[in-house]
């Protein structure tokens, strides 16, 4: 079976490792299960990521999906891209042969464009969603990795890719198109690394859950990152619940070897 496990307030919060969860994914990897890494965090480039799971003794070699790759992908070759986001929309688009224009460049503001992609990057500012939203009254597709409103920290939630988005959607008067999680333009992806079949281990019911149903799969609820055991029930229902990737892990390999 495959997991994909979310990584922010799964596997760690900013850089700082959930603890048990490099030993979880060893436990899952040991019993033979495929075990692949699906992000809303599309500032991070993918090469980045897996070389961060690697410095936290996690294998990487099942891949890292960022909701970057899946907006990438939503992009022709050849195209012209306004870019109001990190290294790793950057390095997706580049890869697909499209053409960057960096919205803070100072004739960001002027230039004909395709498509506007948004994405978490902490230099957000006016004169970007300036950019960005003239870009998309002009004709210009606007495009989101990612629709979540906040992004878990150490320290709490801050303003996460959705918010920056929908800043740029009011200013501009327009629906954007969103690529990462919960819709299908990820899903797609994931199920062509991972298969057709398996558990979305995530720590948001918004994201993750309604992921889970895009996905057709099982949904795996852990209490480590935004949602916390006061918040339950949540909607969708999870069809496990657990306070650590560790404690899950454990459970349904458990569950498993007594043939439930």
């Amino acid at each position: 079976m495959a997991w994909a496990l979310d990584l922010d307030g799964v596997v760690w919060l900013e850089d700082e490792p959930i603890i048990g969860a490099s030993e979880a994914i060893s436990l899952l990897r040991a019993a033979g299960e495929h075990v692949g890494f699906v992000t809303n965090f599309s500032f991070g480039r993918r090469d980045d990521i897996a070389a961060k799971l690697e410095r936290h003794g996690i294998d990487a070699s099942d891949g890292v999906i960022t909701s970057a790759m899946a907006a990438a992908a939503l992009v022709e070759p050849g195209s012209r891209a306004l870019v109001c986001a990190g290294p790793g929309v950057v390095d997706e688009l580049l890869r697909r042969n499209v053409e960057v224009i960096d919205a803070s460049d100072p004739g960001a503001r002027s230039a004909s464009v395709d498509v506007v992609v948004v994405g978490y990057h902490p230099t957000f500012d006016y004169q970007r969603m300036t950019a960005a939203s003239v870009a998309v009254r002009a004709g210009a597709r606007l495009l989101g990795t990612n629709d979540d409103a906040t992004y878990p920290t150490k320290s709490g939630p801050v303003p996460g890719g959705g918010a920056l988005l929908a800043s740029i959607a009011v200013a501009s008067g327009v629906i954007p198109e969103i690529a990462g999680k919960p819709h299908q333009p990820i899903a797609d992806i994931v199920h062509e690394l991972l298969g057709p079949t398996g558990i979305m281990v995530g720590d948001r019911p918004d994201t993750d859950g309604l992921f889970a149903l895009t996905l057709g799969w099982k949904f795996a609820l852990v209490l480590t990152g935004v949602t916390a055991g006061s918040d339950l029930p949540v909607t969708p229902e999870p069809d496990m619940i657990a306070e650590s990737l560790q404690v899950l892990v454990s459970e349904a390999l458990s569950d498993r070897q007594r043939g439930r």
